[in-house]
C-alpha cells in the first residue's frame, strides 16, 4: 500500500497552510499571534475549539493566555493530557476523553461544554525548546481525528512554535527598552531634587554623594540653608544658597533598593522640603514625616532617616535619628572617632514614635561629621566580610585633614581597594560637615 501523502485528503487545507506560513512571518504582538494560530489550527482542521498553552520553564507550568470558549488557566505540566505532551513531546491524540483516564472533566463541567475527542501537540521552537502545547477539540466534520489531520496539524504546529518564539524575543526586548526607559526617567526624576549647589554655611565645609546601586536608589539626602522663606517668597537661588540661620542635614533610607525604595525617599524629602517652607521646627518635621508614613507604607516597610539642624553660631547639631546609625563624629582635638546610636525607630513603623532629643553634636574647630548610610559599611569584600565602622572610622581619622569632599572619594577609594572587585549591591550616600574656623 503507497504512504499516505500529508496533504492528499485535501488540497485546500495545504492551500490555508501556505497561507498561514507567510501570515506568520509577519512580525505581530504576541496575544495577536496566538488568537491566529488558534484560528488557523480551527480553520485548517475544521475542529470546535482550540487552546494553545505557553511554558514557562521557570515554574515548568502551562498557562493559556488566549482560548476560545475559556478562560485562562495556569498548571503544572505533571497533570492532564497537555501536561503530558509538554513532558514527553510526543502528540497524544485521544478519540474519546471521557474513556480515557488522563482527561480532567472539571473545564467540562464549569463552562457546561462537551469534549468528544481531543489532539494536543508540542510546539517545539528552535535549538528543540519547548514553548508549548497545541490542544485541538472536536472535529467538526468526523468522529475523531485521522491520521492526515494529525499530519497537518504537526505541520501547523512547528510554523507556529518559531513564530511564537520570536515573538515572544521581540516582546521581551519590547518590555527590556520600556522598562530600561522607565528607569532612566525615574531616575532623572530622582536626580532632580537633590541640591544643584551645596549651600555656604559659616565656618563649615560641607559635601554630599549619592551613588545608586541600580538605576534608582532608596538612598536620599538634602541639604538646606536656613532660612528658606525670605520676604513672604519661595525661593532657591541658583548661586549656593548662605545658611545665615543654620543648615539642615537630611538623609533617609528606604528597605531596600530600586524604584519602589526611591519612590520613598522622595516622598519623604518632599515632605521635609514643604515642612521646612512652613517654619516646622526639626522636632515636628519628623513626627509629622513618620505619622505620614505610617499611613502611606504597607507592612514590613519603612524608612531610616537623619535630620539635623546645624548653627553656626553655637556650632551644635540638634538632632533626631530614626533608625539611621550609626553616626561618626570625629574629635579634631582627641583625634579619635566618637559613635552614636539611632535616637528613635524607623519612621513608618509606629504612629507617635518617643522623640526624646539626644545630646547635641558639639563641634569644634576640624571636627568632622560623617553621615553615611549603611551601603558604606555593609560593603563587602573578600570572605563576605563587611568594611564594617572600624576601618570607615579610621580612613576618617587618617585622612581628617582633607576637606569634606575630598575625604568623600577617600571613602570610596578605600572601600573600593577592601573590596576587591566585589560589585555594589547597596547605595551609597554620604554627608560630610567639617567646622574649619573658630
Amino acid at each position: 500500500m503507497a504512504e499516505l501523502h500529508p496533504f492528499s485528503h485535501d488540497v485546500e487545507a495545504l492551500l490555508q497552510l501556505l497561507d498561514i506560513a507567510r501570515h506568520m512571518s509577519i512580525p505581530v504582538p504576541l496575544a495577536r499571534l496566538l488568537s491566529d494560530v488558534i484560528d488557523a489550527g480551527r480553520r485548517v482542521l475544521r475542529v470546535d475549539r482550540g487552546t494553545v498553552f505557553l511554558y514557562d520553564a521557570k515554574s515548568r507550568e502551562l498557562y493559556a493566555t488566549v482560548a476560545t470558549g475559556q478562560q485562562e488557566i495556569r498548571f503544572s505540566v505533571d497533570r492532564g493530557i497537555a501536561g503530558e505532551c509538554a513532558r514527553t513531546r510526543q502528540t497524544i491524540h485521544v478519540p474519546d476523553c471521557y474513556a480515557d483516564a488522563r482527561f480532567n472533566p472539571e473545564i467540562d463541567r464549569q463552562t457546561g461544554y462537551r469534549t468528544r475527542c481531543l489532539v494536543a501537540l508540542p510546539l517545539i521552537g528552535l535549538d528543540g525548546e519547548l514553548v508549548g502545547v497545541m490542544q485541538l477539540l472536536n472535529p467538526l466534520t468526523k468522529p475523531c481525528f485521522d491520521e492526515a489531520d494529525l499530519r497537518l496539524a504537526g505541520v501547523l504546529c512547528a510554523q507556529a512554535a518559531a513564530s511564537i518564539q520570536r515573538a515572544q524575543l521581540i516582546a521581551s526586548h519590547e518590555i527590556k527598552v520600556k522598562l530600561e526607559e522607565d528607569l532612566a526617567l525615574a531616575r532623572q526624576i530622582q536626580n532632580a531634587v537633590l541640591p544643584k549647589v551645596m549651600p555656604r554655611c559659616p565656618g563649615y565645609d560641607v559635601a554630599a554623594f549619592g551613588r545608586p546601586a541600580e538605576a534608582t536608589g532608596g538612598d536620599i539626602f538634602d541639604l538646606i540653608a536656613l532660612p528658606l522663606v525670605e520676604q513672604g517668597l519661595f525661593f532657591e537661588p541658583a548661586e549656593a544658597p548662605i545658611a545665615g540661620d543654620g543648615l539642615l542635614l537630611f538623609m533617609a533610607d528606604a528597605t531596600g533598593h530600586g524604584v519602589g525604595p526611591a519612590i520613598s525617599v522622595t516622598q519623604v524629602r518632599a515632605m521635609l522640603r514643604i515642612g521646612t517652607r512652613l517654619g516646622a521646627g526639626i522636632d515636628t518635621l519628623m513626627a509629622q514625616m513618620n505619622n505620614q508614613l505610617v499611613a502611606d507604607l504597607e507592612c514590613k516597610r519603612f524608612v531610616t532617616a537623619f535630620l539635623g539642624r546645624l548653627d553656626p553660631v553655637s556650632h551644635r547639631i540638634t538632632y533626631h535619628s530614626a533608625g539611621q546609625a550609626p553616626l561618626l563624629h570625629y574629635r579634631a582635638e582627641q583625634r579619635d572617632c566618637v559613635w552614636l546610636d539611632a535616637s528613635t525607630m524607623p519612621l513608618g513603623v509606629m504612629t507617635d514614635p518617643p522623640l526624646d532629643q539626644p545630646m547635641p553634636i558639639q563641634m569644634q574647630p576640624g571636627d568632622l561629621f560623617v553621615l553615611l548610610t549603611d551601603g558604606f559599611y555593609e560593603y563587602f569584600g573578600p570572605d563576605d566580610e563587611f568594611m564594617g565602622k572600624e576601618r570607615i572610622g579610621q580612613c576618617v581619622i587618617e585622612h581628617a585633614h582633607q576637606s569634606a569632599d575630598a575625604l568623600i572619594q577617600t571613602l570610596l577609594e578605600t572601600i573600593e581597594l577592601f573590596a576587591r572587585g566585589n560589585k555594589q549591591v547597596d547605595d551609597l550616600t554620604a554627608v560630610i560637615v567639617k567646622r574649619v574656623t573658630l
